[in-house]
């Protein structure tokens, strides 16, 4: 505990998923937390996406461990709006040290069309570029950016057929965000700020139970379920596992958001059971 006391970390996608782990377990660990989420469905994306309520729950439990949380219902697509968020930050919560640009969608699919490849690479990459352009002339020496990659991104096993449109700009967003990470580094380091990459394998939240997904692993069935699909997402892991928790990518994230890793940067953080090694 208090690995983080004192600090402001601003998390996307923070209204449920990985994006509500990162908050929940930073604030454990003694940081304030400005949780930013687009509380609203996108009609190229199938499945639903996280509601103002979900977000409300996020600051719930954020202030269950005692510390201040502050709501923000904002696009990453829109960089006026994340630079109000970061503004809100100074402004409710006096600074921002940590940032996490966690917010993405899969719109996985077949029939998928122009307009998904649009939204999905705008939300995975230009979400990840809006978040930390609108944070970095507000951060000061020796902060932390985070972006949520995937392993898709080093396996290159998302882009074919079955995924569709959007699966070429999930996996194309997802590879762009190693080489801009990298970058970044280079470019921040002079002040000491970190920015680092963390990729997970299949995580067990929403956007891998949904349809579109299940059907990218089990093409041969027309409506698969859960169970279709447990020993095609093992097969992905070295270890025998279908797929991580949310806290196992957390503790990655409060790790690099931590003084602990005062000198990493331009890390690619895999958090995959070995999904890279095959």
């Amino acid at each position: 505990m208090g690995r983080l006391a004192g600090k402001i970390a601003l998390v996307s996608g923070a209204g449920r998923g990985q994006g509500r782990s990162h908050a929940i377990h930073l604030a454990r660990e003694g940081a304030d937390i400005v949780a930013v989420d687009v509380c609203s469905d996108i009609a190229t994306n199938k499945y639903p996406l996280a509601t103002i309520a979900d977000l409300n729950e996020t600051a719930r439990e954020i202030e269950k461990v005692g510390r201040r949380a502050v709501v923000v219902r904002a696009d990453v697509r829109d960089r006026s709006a994340m630079e109000s968020a970061v503004a809100l930050a100074l402004s409710e919560l006096g600074g921002l040290d940590v940032v996490v640009a966690n917010a993405g969608i899969a719109p996985l699919g077949a029939d998928g069309t122009e307009q998904t490849f649009i939204d999905g690479f705008d939300v995975d990459f230009v979400g990840v570029v809006n978040t930390f352009g609108a944070a970095i002339p507000r951060l000061p020496d020796g902060a932390s950016l985070i972006a949520t990659g995937s392993v898709a991104a080093i396996r290159g096993a998302v882009e074919n057929q079955a995924s569709g449109p959007g699966g070429a700009a999930y996996a194309l967003a997802k590879t762009f965000i190693v080489q801009y990470v990298r970058t970044l580094a280079r470019q921040l380091a002079h002040r000491k700020i970190r920015v680092n990459a963390v990729h997970p394998t299949n995580c067990n939240t929403s956007m891998l139970h949904t349809e579109g997904m299940y059907r990218l692993f089990r093409p041969d069935l027309e409506h698969p379920v859960v169970d279709d699909v447990l020993d095609s997402f093992t097969s992905i892991q070295a270890m025998p596992v279908p797929y991580v928790e949310p806290e196992d990518v957390s503790a990655a994230v409060v790790f690099l958001a931590s003084d602990e890793s005062r000198y990493v940067t331009g890390l690619q953080l895999t958090v995959d059971a070995g999904a890279a090694l095959n």
